[in-house]
């Protein structure tokens, strides 16, 4: 199955829905999820010679912003939903 990559239009159609104020974020690394900043946008070339966009975090300590939440780690399948166990009654101590 060919992997085709997202293009500059189409994170633009994307975004477009959303309020323009709304803080934009990144969410990487599925096995461990967390937030970050996004603080820069650039534009270089790949090793084919062809045009790439970076979307880049910046280098401050509080660019990492924490676990990603989990509802958004769900709705990217990088995690299953989890139910909490089901409770058992409490133990009382000297009641038989």
């Amino acid at each position: 199955m060919a992997h085709t990559e997202t293009t500059v239009g189409d994170l633009v159609d994307q975004l477009s829905a959303h309020d323009r104020s709304t803080p934009l974020r990144l969410a990487m690394n599925p096995f461990f999820p967390m937030a970050h900043r996004l603080e820069q946008v650039i534009q270089a070339v790949d090793e084919t010679g062809r045009p790439v966009v970076y979307l880049a975090e910046g280098r401050d300590a509080d660019t990492q912003l924490g676990h990603l939440p989990p509802e958004v780690a769900v709705a990217l399948t990088w995690q299953t939903p989890v139910q909490a166990p089901p409770r058992r009654p409490r133990r009382r101590v000297g009641v038989k």
